[in-house]
C-alpha cells in the first residue's frame, strides 16, 4: 500500500499545478511537457 501511495503522490505532483497562480499559456506549456515525458516512459 505504501508503494501505491508513494507513486500516486509523484503523479499528483506532476499534474497538480496551482493554476490560479500561473498564466494559462504557461500552464499549457508545462502540462504538455509533463505529458510528453510520461509518454516516453510508457512501455506500450
Amino acid at each position: 500500500m505504501q508503494k501505491l501511495v508513494t507513486m500516486q503522490a509523484s503523479v499528483r505532483n506532476h499534474f497538480n499545478h496551482e493554476r490560479h497562480l500561473t498564466k494559462r499559456k504557461t500552464f499549457k506549456l508545462q502540462r504538455d511537457a509533463v505529458l510528453a515525458e510520461w509518454q516516453q516512459l510508457d512501455p506500450a
